[in-house]
């Protein structure tokens, strides 16, 4: 597969295709991100690039991008050592939030500790990697606390551990790139604004090759521009 893909690009390169944004651009997408994509700037991409075809594919892991047929991968998290160009796009923070309904019925917590104390529902979300729930990290500066929240509800679904939120069933934290629209509408409240100085990362990966595809270097622009707000 890798060796006819590149017989591919070199036969559009030969036919004056490597500077046209044309073709099938399969990407493996991480499903967190998958919500923040989609949407209005989307389009816009597609209807500046009439010739070029996406395909996202929502993953919770990385797996073998070529074997799978991926042109590109877009992830959270810090890179393993491997063959592929990995590219960092941004940072965001770890916020943890809750709706309105359910701290009207159980109160706000004063500070992260309390999460600890049997008093809070704690939304709990698993790490595709260790199949274990993420550890509860609040960052302040140089100080750092983990809190054990022993939640009972365990999502490995971004958008069900969202809806869980979002309906009052807990407490929960998530990248602010994915929850900062709902903090400004109101939908959600950011519960420790003083502790969100843990930074989560967000990388691109794509095969390595002499020549980058004129499709791959015009969505990772599009995708630098769409998260240039967020970080």
């Amino acid at each position: 597969m890798p060796h006819l893909r590149g017989m591919e690009e070199a036969a559009a390169a030969a036919a004056g295709g490597a500077a046209t944004v044309r073709g099938k651009l399969r990407i493996n997408l991480d499903p967190v991100f998958s919500r923040i994509i989609l949407g209005k700037r989307l389009d816009e991409f597609m209807d500046a690039h009439p010739e070029l075809e996406l395909e996202f594919i929502a993953r919770d892991h990385l797996g073998d991008l070529v074997m799978d047929g991926f042109d590109l991968a877009l992830r959270f998290g810090e890179p393993r050592s491997s063959s592929l160009i990995a590219r960092k796009l941004l940072d965001t923070a770890v916020v943890t939030v809750a709706a309105p309904s359910y701290l009207a019925r159980r109160g706000r917590p004063a500070e992260p500790q309390e999460l600890s104390r049997g008093v809070h529902s704690c939304l709990e979300f698993r790490n595709p990697e260790t199949g274990k729930p993420y550890p509860w990290e609040f960052h302040r500066k140089r100080k750092k606390l983990v809190v054990e929240t022993n939640g009972r509800l365990t999502v490995n679904d971004p958008s069900a551990l969202l809806n869980a939120c979002l309906a009052g069933s807990g407490i929960a934290q998530m990248l602010l790139l994915a929850a900062e629209d709902l903090i400004r509408e109101g939908r959600l409240v950011n519960l420790f604004p003083d502790w969100q100085d843990e930074r989560f990362p967000l990388y691109s990966y794509h095969p390595s090759r002499h020549h980058t595809p004129a499709k791959t270097r015009a969505f990772l622009d599009f995708i630098v521009a769409l998260t240039s707000t967020g970080s």
